[in-house]
């Protein structure tokens, strides 16, 4: 399972990108089951951002959602921050 995040916005406006490939990765499960949870939460219907919030944009799998500060739920805002710490 490949998950790449993009992040955009901020105060700076500065973007960011992130992916990487869990196959191989011991704790391959958890990611998975963080990324579908993160999926499922991105059903709800988009809100707003915020000025000089965080945008994100995420693919797990092809499969595409978006959110953004301060309304990621708990999986998506996991998931992005530990991407975005481990991915490169």
């Amino acid at each position: 399972m490949r998950i790449d995040v993009r992040r955009t916005g901020g105060f700076a406006g500065i973007e960011r990108r992130a992916g990487i490939d869990i196959s191989a990765l011991p704790d391959a499960a958890g990611w998975r089951a963080l990324a579908e949870q993160a999926l499922a939460d991105a059903r709800e219907a988009p809100r707003s951002v915020v000025p000089d919030g965080f945008s994100y944009t995420v693919t797990v799998d092809g499969r595409v959602f978006r959110c953004a500060d301060p309304h990621l739920s708990d999986a998506q805002r996991a998931l992005v921050s530990r991407v975005l710490k481990e991915g490169a």
